[in-house]
């Protein structure tokens, strides 16, 4: 399941957006100031797609773009001057929407968005301190020495890795590793991670992940190559 952020102060609005989001199967996260946006960002696992008004409460919609690269982002918003779309566009928004809009118009932008290559992957190359995941050969590599992993290990490493501030659910580990692993279950999630770590650290003697008690599990804070 695609998990989209609407970042809007306007309740009605925001009610709308999620009605039609989650009709389509979408799940949806809400925040309705910048500065909660922000909060929210870093306690939680990164959305597939935002959704940002830029008249929020707080940090204004101009304030936070910055703050959300990484993501592809959506802007929905009533300024309709055409300096003001080429700013935010330049600035990193992926797509300007004007307000008031279509339902169907903004379903056909978020489709083709999240329809791209994952944002930011120029290669397929994922580094996370020593560790290098391709994903175009499916090797992982530490330090040049080859980690040989099953198709399940490789498929949560790689989300990690795509997510590394963020502490990921079991559940959502399970819903987003399940189209590669569907052999994957709750019950045998804990042997399958204990096994990854066991892997990761016998060729380089670090514990790269940690669990996070009562909620998932998370990549350790080393230093990002």
């Amino acid at each position: 399941m695609k998990n989209i952020m609407v970042i809007d102060d306007d309740i009605n609005v925001g009610n709308l957006i999620q009605e039609a989001l989650e009709d389509e199967g979408y799940g949806i996260s809400r925040a309705y100031s910048g500065t909660e946006a922000v909060l929210y960002l870093r306690q939680n696992e990164k959305p597939d797609l935002i959704l940002l008004d830029l008249m929020l409460p707080g940090l204004n919609g101009e304030e936070i773009l910055p703050q959300l690269s990484g993501t592809p982002v959506i802007v929905v918003s009533a300024k309709a001057a055409v300096d003001d779309k080429v700013g935010l566009l330049m600035g990193g928004a992926a797509d300007y929407l004007t307000k008031p809009f279509e339902i169907k118009e903004l379903l056909a932008r978020i489709a083709v968005q999240l329809r791209k290559k994952p944002y930011g992957a120029d290669s397929s190359k994922v580094v996370y301190d020593d560790i290098t995941l391709d994903t175009a050969t499916r090797q992982v590599s530490i330090c040049d020495t080859r980690v040989r992993l099953t198709k399940t290990e490789y498929a949560i490493l790689k989300l990690l890795m795509l997510n590394p501030a963020q502490v990921i659910t079991r559940t959502s580990i399970l819903e987003r590793i399940s189209d590669d692993t569907p052999d994957c279950v709750e019950s045998s999630l804990k042997v399958h991670i204990c096994n990854l770590r066991r892997k990761l650290k016998e060729v380089s003697g670090k514990d790269y992940i940690e669990a996070v008690w009562g909620i998932g599990f998370k990549l350790k804070s080393f230093t990002v190559s």
